[in-house]
């Protein structure tokens, strides 16, 4: 079946950076585009970043563009995303998704990992 499992969350200070991983098995990772997402308590899930199968192109949220950057290593079947001055406001539990063939910035993806928790302090 398939698997996504998030790694990498954790505490950390405003102005600090964390590196997420997203390892996938059950699934030809080149087929599908990858994104992450988050949700903070109380909020509706929302779209921080996805990639394309090849991983030439990018995309991100508003408020994340220029801090956050998604990466993939398509011999690994793992998506990163590395976070860099992070804000109080970056916390929520991130999880990243797996979408057959086309990016979408939508939660229209065909399968989730169950989320890693990142908390930035101020």
């Amino acid at each position: 079946q398939v698997q996504l499992v998030e790694s990498g969350g954790g505490l950390v200070q405003a102005g600090g950076s964390l590196r997420l991983s997203c390892a996938a098995s059950g699934l030809t990772f080149s087929n599908y585009a990858m994104g992450w997402f988050r949700q903070a308590p109380g909020k509706e899930r929302e779209f921080v970043a996805t990639i394309t199968r090849s991983g030439s192109s990018t995309y991100y949220a508003d408020s994340v563009k220029g801090r956050f950057t998604i990466s993939r290593d398509n011999a690994k079947n793992t998506v990163y995303l590395s976070m860099n001055s992070l804000k109080p406001e970056d916390t929520a539990v991130y999880y990243c998704g797996a979408r057959y063939l086309v990016v979408s910035t939508r939660l229209e993806y065909n399968y989730w990992g169950q989320g890693t928790q990142v908390t930035v302090s101020s």
